[in-house]
């Protein structure tokens, strides 16, 4: 007995070491990209990197101001539209899960996660640039949410079916109404985990490039209307890597490492609810 567990703990510290193993192989690339990028990236990043237009091309200096807002703006104006559908798509699947129509949504939602960005590009470039004949905030937003929408449909979904069926049948047996069950204590017990997708899906827009190329275009200077193109983060740092230009190329790492940063922001928000919610639940 002595010989058999002796073998069992070798053969498990083994196993252990193999899987800790490939976790820090894993993380070596990632952590040497991000200690790269800062040390691109940090000697540009300044106060006017954050305030000022990008200077005349050719011309040292500038910023990305208008980038920085542009990114911000686009990812509101997405997060209007598509985080209302996605949440209450997701509502609708895991309330109403087996109607035929529900598989449908569930399956159409499943391919949408795996379709390449520039792909949904090209269809909001069809759908909106074409007939406006023009760039606009409005064609990059719709392109941004589109990608969103899949995002959070399934993981809200998934929280849903995750609140005690017990919740419902108390405040069923009590006289409340399916709807307002649903609306007032399924979503309020499952929010923490949609906001965590939320969250996520919105890191995940945060870097896209390929769909603004067709529809947000790009704007040196600061957009005043919803129907004209805008600047972003990821379309400024994708021309300014490409100019031959030192100064441009050093303005480009910054943005990246800024960009970065966001994203790696959204993400510890998402992780901090997430924990926080399971904290909760371990409470009570």
């Amino acid at each position: 007995m002595k010989t058999v567990n002796r073998k069992r703990k070798i053969i498990n510290f083994i196993m252990v070491s193999i899987a800790l193993l490939c976790a820090i192989v894993t993380l070596i690339p990632l952590f040497n990209i991000f200690l790269y990028l800062i040390s691109k990236g940090i000697t540009s990043v300044n106060l006017d990197f954050f305030t000022h237009l990008p200077k005349p091309v050719g011309e040292a200096g500038g910023g990305m101001a208008n980038a920085i807002t542009g990114t911000l703006l686009l990812i509101a104006l997405a997060s209007l539209w598509a985080v209302p559908i996605g949440v209450f798509a997701g509502v609708y699947l895991a309330e109403f899960g087996d109607y035929k129509i529900a598989t449908i949504i569930r399956f159409t939602a499943d391919v949408l996660t795996g379709v390449p960005s520039i792909v949904i590009g090209v269809f909001a470039y069809a759908l909106f640039v074409l007939p406006m004949k023009s760039f606009s905030v409005l064609s990059g937003a719709f392109a941004l949410g589109f990608m969103m929408i899949p995002s959070i449909v399934r993981p809200t979904e998934e929280m849903i079916k995750r609140v005690p069926h017990t919740l419902r049948e108390a405040a069923l047996a009590v006289g409340i109404s399916r709807a307002k069950t649903t609306i007032h204590i399924v979503l309020r017990t499952a929010m923490p985990g949609i906001l965590t997708a939320v969250l996520l899906a919105l890191a995940r827009i945060a870097g896209e490039t390929a769909p603004l190329l067709f529809t947000a275009f790009g704007n040196r200077f600061w957009s005043h209307s919803l129907t004209e193109p805008i600047a972003a983060l990821p379309l400024q740092i994708f021309s300014y890597a490409i100019a031959p230009y030192d100064d441009w190329h050093r303005q480009a790492w910054a943005g990246a490492l800024v960009l970065i940063a966001l994203i790696f922001l959204i993400t510890l928000i998402s992780r901090l609810i997430l924990a926080a919610k399971f904290k909760y639940r371990t409470a009570y």
